[in-house]
């Protein structure tokens, strides 16, 4: 079994306000890519992936009038990808959705929130001090996280969380005094959502549930220099590192980046950094499984269009990652 996890920016803007599939000549929401380009780039990747099954992160947009399921399943029959059913869960006002894209034929799959009596539902409120100053804060989700049951065709049951944390970046900032205040109000609130996310995680631990966390946290191991100021990361707050090992998730990319074995710390993604004129990565997705599924010896891939030797061996594939995304999907394989 393979699943996968894909942050695909500004997927929306390839469906007109019918959920239509746009394949032509105008420019999409990516620098420099028209929709027919980025539309049969993501083809090619998808196909290229063959995955049972497709966390979308930033899927096409839902509310009353636009559907994600309709313009997932019109894009996957247009190329036929044999991941052509999707799910949703709770939808948000962001026009960035979290969806699973899978195959019916060799997973059954069901939107299956949960609630706790210190976690509740991802659509609802948590009460949390985020600020230390003896007052309770409402923390929301802008992107409530996509809560599955999953059952594979030899009877193997999953629990699936699919993510898209808040963003540190200081949006809006006037300055450079604003845009720490903001960066810093920004980690905050990202490191409340993963506090939530972790006892959500706890409570599966302790059913004995297999589990597996998968998308973009926005964060990383030493990814800023506001982590020193507030001890870890979230991703670590996710992983459970201050846990026993029965209690921790493994991700092979966060393991090397908490290690800081340069060598091996990968990127998930790729921004244009205007300041100095120049590319850089940066490791933001990930695919993190329970220990009872580390046990099973599961391998972990980047398809990066340059790091990885067989994206970089394929000029098509490498030339449709970057025409897809700024991000790159990250898969895990299960024997």
């Amino acid at each position: 079994m393979r699943l996968a996890t894909y942050n695909v920016e500004w997927f929306n803007e390839l469906f007109d306000r019918h959920d239509r599939l746009r394949l032509d000549g105008a420019w999409s929401g990516r620098y420099n890519v028209t929709r027919r380009q980025q539309g049969e780039a993501l083809a090619t990747v998808f196909r290229a992936l063959d995955a049972d099954g497709v966390m979308v992160i930033e899927a096409p947009d839902h509310n009353g009038k636009r559907s994600t399921l309709r313009a997932l399943e019109a894009f996957a029959a247009r190329f036929d990808l044999r991941t052509r059913a999707a799910v949703i869960g709770f939808s948000n006002d962001t026009q960035q959705e979290i969806a699973f894209l899978y195959d019916p034929e060799v997973l059954r799959v069901r939107h299956d929130p949960q609630a706790t009596p210190d976690a509740p539902r991802f659509d609802q409120v948590l009460a949390l001090d985020v600020d230390v100053d003896a007052r309770v804060d409402p923390i929301r989700w802008s992107k409530p996280p996509l809560e599955l049951a999953l059952e594979t065709a030899t009877g193997q049951r999953l629990r699936l969380i699919g993510v898209h944390a808040k963003s540190k970046a200081p949006h809006g900032a006037t300055g450079p005094a604003d845009a720490t205040r903001i960066a810093i109000e920004n980690r905050r609130k990202q490191l409340a959502q993963c506090i939530w996310l972790r006892r959500r995680i706890a409570a599966h631990l302790a059913e004995g549930e297999s589990l597996v966390v998968m998308g973009d946290f926005n964060d990383g191991p030493g990814l800023d220099a506001y982590e020193k100021l507030f001890g870890r990361s979230g991703v670590e707050i996710v992983l459970g590192t201050d846990g026993p090992p029965e209690v921790r998730l493994f991700d092979p990319h966060a393991d090397a980046a908490l290690a800081r074995r340069l060598p091996s710390i990968a990127a998930t993604a790729r921004f244009w950094d205007r300041a100095r004129k120049r590319w850089f990565g940066a490791l933001l997705d990930y695919i993190m499984v329970s220990p009872d599924l580390v046990a099973q010896g599961g391998a972990w891939r980047i398809w990066h269009p340059f790091d990885d030797p067989e994206c970089w061996a394929d000029t098509a594939l490498q030339a449709a990652l970057l025409d897809a995304s700024d991000h790159f999907p990250v898969t895990w394989d299960l024997p």
